[in-house]
């Protein structure tokens, strides 16, 4: 059961109690839009990726906004999603288990699903679910294209893999995934680049050899924010940040420093600790488990007991999944509450 939201609509942001997932609507609109910029006249078909924010309210938005459907990365995470309004949802990831299998092909009677293999024994699983659900699942293969994560090799054997799926009674080969996620962790913009365009080059010469094979390849999927405008070759769009958690100051014991009420249990750290959002000279300092350490540079505005700040998290995908509910601000005023509706949504 989610727990009873942290604001409710019409009270200001400063009244919201924290420590709150908050959402700002103008910036993700923008955001929105420029995506869908983007990709117009391209031919690239938006597919963005739903792991991040597990919010059918959002994933509805983003296909409002031109997006073909979205990404999940579980089977919980598609049913949440399907059940929430979203028509097209493609699992990126490997299903294995008949537990998992069975789900997946019985949600495909409700919604345009499609999932990915790597592996001939999967296939022959995920075809037994299909033809027992009376549905007929795409199925794309997955290609190792430099992560070394999951994914066949490319070339012979993911073309072979392409084979048997499409003669699957059950199955649809629905085209090749050439997702390079580490590349969008490559600091230096050359060899960003010369990832991308090996990754191209290995999911290129899979697809003639489909071809070859007299099997249609319509769907090469790829690509991320850090990395797509380097597959495309045009200009990057600056988006703006969304998303924040609100914490409190339970804690002003010196003018060097203070303490938040947000630590380990509001905001991941995997990726680096959070930083304060426009508050020169105030350092997200240290975390544990319910406390926030801030470092105060001298001459900074120290922050007073009880103040609010804003904090941009690390890493948004596992900070989302820390809350039920998104509390969505505009001019800083709360206009809605969204739910996290795929929160813990991980088998």
């Amino acid at each position: 059961m989610p727990l009873p939201p942290p604001a409710s609509p019409g009270i200001p942001l400063d009244e919201v109690d924290t420590p709150a997932l908050v959402l700002d609507l103008d910036a993700l609109d923008g955001n929105l839009l420029r995506m869908a910029d983007a990709v117009k006249e391209s031919g690239v078909r938006l597919r963005p990726h739903a792991k991040c924010h597990k919010c059918a309210e959002i994933a509805r938005r983003q296909v409002g906004a031109g997006a073909v459907g979205v990404c999940s990365q579980k089977v919980s995470e598609a049913e949440a999603l399907v059940r929430g309004g979203v028509a097209d949802v493609l699992v990126t990831n490997e299903i294995v288990g008949r537990q998992k299998t069975e789900r997946l092909a019985r949600l495909a009677r409700e919604a345009k699903v499609a999932v990915l293999a790597d592996d001939a024994g999967n296939v022959a699983d995920l075809d037994a679910a299909a033809l027992a659900e009376g549905v007929r699942l795409d199925v794309l293969v997955e290609i190792d294209v430099g992560a070394h994560r999951c994914g066949i090799e490319p070339g012979v054997p993911a073309a072979e893999l392409a084979c048997s799926i499409a003669a699957c009674r059950g199955l649809r080969f629905a085209g090749l995934h050439a997702y390079h996620g580490s590349a969008q962790h490559v600091r230096g913009p050359a060899e960003r680049r010369a990832a991308i365009a090996a990754a191209a080059e290995k999911a290129e010469f899979t697809k003639t050899l489909i071809e070859k094979a007299g099997i249609p390849c319509e769907t090469i999927t790829g690509a991320g924010t850090g990395t797509f405008m380097l597959e495309r070759e045009e200009g990057w769009p600056r988006f703006e940040q969304s998303l924040f958690v609100l914490a409190t100051v339970m804690s002003a014991p010196s003018p060097a420093h203070a303490v938040l009420d947000a630590g380990l249990k509001a905001s991941s750290v995997d990726s680096g600790l959070p930083q304060v959002h426009e508050r020169p000279g105030v350092e997200y300092f240290k975390a544990s488990d319910e406390h926030g350490v801030l470092k105060i540079a001298a001459g900074a505005k120290a922050p007073k007991l009880g103040e609010k700040l804003l904090l941009v998290p690390g890493h948004c995908d596992p900070t989302v999944n820390l809350y039920d509910w998104f509390v969505c601000v505009r001019k800083g005023k709360v206009e809605a509450l969204w739910p996290v509706t795929a929160r813990g949504a991980l088998w």
